[in-house]
């Protein structure tokens, strides 16, 4: 089996390129390829909900009338942490189509952690694809708010390297359930959308 290429954020993170080195040198070997893709989702998505724009990036997505594929990845992790998996992947895929190589890296990751192999490998060929093809990251400069707060962070950062099962705390993963769903799509049924306001909400959760 192909790996999939390793999911790193579009954007950099000044201030915590350590943790993020340690984490990505250290990876945790699991007895099946399942496993060790569930385990590998899980710190993708820790990686992303991470990132010094994390907040910005979904703010976009409430708030700006384009498409914004970097806060469809936030969006989707902050879903797949909250066990939203359906859900997630719908996000992850807005945001691999509208251009984000990450998003459609998780989203081989996510199907390799659920045996999907065919799904996996086609999209394991479209993130090389916008990976290869990527030009330069539109750059967000708001890097002043975290999306969670930093315990929780700290957590689930902590939870990945030790190879433990990633959720959000029951108060963070609260507010994702309560998030209105704009209407049963069918083939990923209820799928939660983003309000104005969920940044706030999530930073002062903790």
């Amino acid at each position: 089996m192909t790996s999939s290429p390793r999911p790193l954020p579009e954007q950099a993170y000044p201030g915590e390129g350590r943790e993020m080195e340690r984490l990505l040198s250290a990876p945790v070997l699991l007895p099946s390829d399942q496993e060790q893709a569930a385990h590998e989702m899980d710190l993708a998505a820790a990686l992303v909900l991470a990132m010094p724009t994390a907040a910005a990036s979904l703010d976009l997505l409430v708030n700006n009338g384009d498409i914004h594929p970097e806060g469809a990845l936030v969006f989707g992790a902050l879903l797949y942490l909250a066990d939203h998996r359906d859900a997630c992947q719908f996000w992850l895929q807005f945001a691999a189509g509208a251009g984000s190589y990450t998003a459609a890296s998780l989203l081989s990751l996510l199907h390799r952690s659920l045996a999907e192999l065919r799904d996996a490998e086609v999209w394991r060929r479209a993130a090389e694809a916008l990976a290869t093809g990527r030009g330069q990251a539109p750059r967000i400069a708001d890097t002043a708010d975290k999306l969670l707060p930093e315990h929780v962070r700290a957590d689930i950062i902590n939870r990945c390297h030790e190879g433990l099962d990633v959720r959000l705390p029951p108060r963070l993963a609260a507010i994702i359930h309560q998030l209105p769903v704009d209407s049963d799509d069918p083939e990923y049924g209820e799928v939660p959308q983003v309000k104005a306001g969920l940044t706030r909400r999530l930073a002062a959760a903790g």
